[in-house]
């Protein structure tokens, strides 16, 4: 019996061939008698009729399963668009690296038969949930499936932070930048900077320092209901990016908040996914 009935297909359109590729999804979904929702802007590239677009406000709505089709960036996009509507995201890599968006192209229509029969691991990951506060007022409030990044500048110097933790006074830095990740995060820009690898499993917010101007500055793994405050104390063209996008500037005084959102979003992987050797694969790992 199928375990789906509305299937969302969201993909990153603007790659050459991708658009076949879908098109190639999109019938398939539909041989198998489920019915189809395309988020709008991957509607635009397709030649489809009687397939509706829907924005992801309907998508949260409606569908009980959706299939992105790109990269990790794709899938970040997808995951905070639908964070609190419950949907379950399934990853196929048409990116490079791949760690969340786990399903190989050539594996995908067997692969996403398997998971629409049933036959599907589920795996809940961490959100963050941040906010920028400037002079008394909220610059801005928003999601990160990956991390959240205070950075200096092309130009710019160091910046100076102080750190707190559950309103305690953790440690002073001056660093092109600090890292506020989630263990699905901790892959990513997270880990280029030094940073550890986190097990998805583990319920803890990273902080890793970019370049600390005190090599005793090291990454801090701290527990999920923590909530940390980052104090801006010096910044010259510094800014804020939440999974490497929507960044805001950065000022002394401004007071950046991280913590752990109390809803998780849900990937579905097949029976046969390993978190371990899609390390290996992914990071060269021999053995």
């Amino acid at each position: 019996m199928q375990a789906f009935q509305t299937a969302a297909v969201i993909g990153k359109f603007a790659r050459a061939g991708t658009c076949a590729q879908l098109l190639q999804l999109v019938r398939f979904l539909t041989e198998r008698g489920l019915r189809v929702l395309v988020e709008r802007h991957t509607h635009e590239c397709l030649d489809l009729d009687g397939v509706p677009a829907a924005d992801f406000e309907r998508i949260g709505a409606e569908a009980d399963l959706a299939i992105v089709v790109g990269g990790d960036g794709t899938l970040l996009t997808a995951a905070r668009a639908l964070a609190g509507s419950g949907v379950p995201l399934v990853g196929v890599n048409r990116g490079r690296l791949g760690f969340t968006t786990d399903i190989a192209l050539d594996d995908m229509l067997p692969a996403l038969a398997g998971v629409l029969d049933g036959r599907y691991r589920p795996e809940d990951r961490t959100l963050l949930q941040a906010s920028l506060g400037r002079d008394g007022s909220t610059v801005t409030e928003t999601l990160a499936f990956n991390d959240v990044v205070a950075s200096r500048g092309v130009q710019g110097g160091m910046i100076e932070f102080q750190v707190f933790v559950d309103g305690e006074f953790a440690y002073e830095l001056r660093a092109d930048g600090l890292i506020l990740a989630t263990p699905t995060g901790s892959t990513a820009y997270a880990l280029s900077s030094g940073g550890p690898i986190v097990h998805p499993s583990v319920a803890g917010l990273i902080l890793v320092p970019v370049s600390p101007h005190t090599l005793s500055n090291r990454p801090l793994v701290v527990g999920d209901g923590s909530r940390v405050e980052v104090l801006v104390l010096q910044s010259t063209e510094g800014s804020v990016y939440f999974d490497g996008r929507g960044h805001h500037s950065l000022l002394a005084g401004d007071r950046l908040t991280v913590s752990i959102h109390p809803q998780r979003v849900r990937l579905l992987h097949p029976l046969d996914y390993s978190y371990y050797r899609t390390l290996r694969e992914k990071l060269g790992w021999t053995g």
